[in-house]
């Protein structure tokens, strides 16, 4: 069975028609269980619709933080009280049609049997943002996956279906969805992508500007390299004997 796990800031003139169109996605022959909303302490009233939903869809969970504290950190408190194994992440804004849950579990269960630890990605065919996102996601993509080779040419799309034990061993720090097929290949797992589609945002405003995501990015672009170069793989694959 799947968990969705939503994290939002400040999204309250989205939260009704995504709900909507998640719990409609959920009776279209897809092993959805459980959608849980964490809320990153907005304060727009995000919190107030979100009880107000509760009642109409009964596995509906709601998760309020008491301060903010981000979109890494937000993920981890949704994805460490799911009950279910298999995970699919949703940014709150709408631009990623539920829809395309679809595919995920499509190319999932696909290739199921070919790895037997697997994350499948979606990729953006076509972005609706300004020019000036596309522009440094564009290059803030090719830098990534340059150094760290991640096989993955838009991590910046939120729509994601993996397994919640292999999320939960992954080392956590701010900011760390940025860097998850780099992560979760240190880690062992086979990374799958799929084509999914993009809207323009209807409601509110994006948290995030290109300076600010830029700045912080190469730090922590510099801190999974060294993560890779220390990861355990090479110390689990090692031959040894133990002497009786």
């Amino acid at each position: 069975m799947i968990t969705i796990i939503v994290p939002i800031y400040n999204e309250k003139s989205n939260i009704e028609p995504l709900i909507n169109e998640i719990f409609g996605v959920a009776q279209d022959q897809l092993p959805i269980s459980e959608v849980i909303y964490v809320d990153d302490a907005s304060t727009d009233g995000s919190w107030e619709e979100l009880k107000r939903l509760r009642a109409q869809y009964p596995s509906l969970r709601l998760i309020r933080h008491k301060k903010n504290s981000g979109q890494s950190a937000a993920l981890w408190t949704g994805i460490k009280a799911a009950g279910n194994d298999l995970i699919v992440t949703l940014d709150g804004d709408g631009q990623n049609p539920p829809a395309d849950i679809k595919l995920l579990w499509e190319a999932y269960t696909s290739h199921q049997e070919e790895f037997s630890r697997l994350a499948v990605l979606g990729e953006r065919t076509k972005r609706n943002d300004n020019w000036l996102r596309r522009f440094s996601s564009r290059f803030a993509n090719k830098l990534r996956a340059f150094l760290l080779r991640d096989q993955t040419r838009d991590t910046g799309c939120s729509l994601k279906l993996f397994r919640r034990r292999d999320y939960l061993n992954l080392p956590y720090f701010d900011h760390m969805h940025r860097f998850l097929p780099a992560l979760l290949m240190r880690e062992g797992v086979s990374l799958v992508h799929a084509g999914v589609s993009h809207r323009p945002r209807l409601h509110g405003q994006s948290k995030y500007g290109t300076l600010d995501r830029a700045l912080v990015g190469i730090s922590d672009l510099f801190g999974v390299l060294w993560l890779q170069r220390r990861s355990r793989k090479a110390h689990e694959n090692n031959v040894y004997e133990e002497l009786n």
